[in-house]
């Protein structure tokens, strides 16, 4: 399984307007195959920070994403809605339990 975690920053007054579009992409992202979780989470303390989660089956499933159409117009939008920061990691998981 791969992991991604990280953030990105929006600017505070564009979250009304960007709040449909990440969602599109968020439900977008959430029927592909290969994807086992998708969500963006807007801090609570930092106006303007988005955290992301991204669980995917495996490197195939991922770059079908990567090469996907509404990722493409998602991130046409990033210059309109301010969205800056990018700070994304990929993580291998071999094993996963509760806690």
């Amino acid at each position: 399984m791969l992991l991604i975690t990280g953030t990105f920053r929006i600017r505070p007054e564009k979250l009304a307007e960007a709040r449909p579009v990440m969602q599109a992409m968020i439900l977008a992202s959430r029927a592909e195959d290969g994807c086992l979780g998708y969500a963006y989470a807007i801090d609570l303390l930092d106006d303007g920070l988005v955290h992301v989660v991204e669980h995917w089956r495996d490197q195939a499933a991922l770059d079908a994403h990567f090469a996907s159409a509404h990722i493409a117009r998602w991130r046409a939008t990033w210059p309109t809605l301010g969205i800056t920061d990018r700070d994304l990691t990929l993580h291998e998981v071999s094993a996963s339990r509760a806690t």
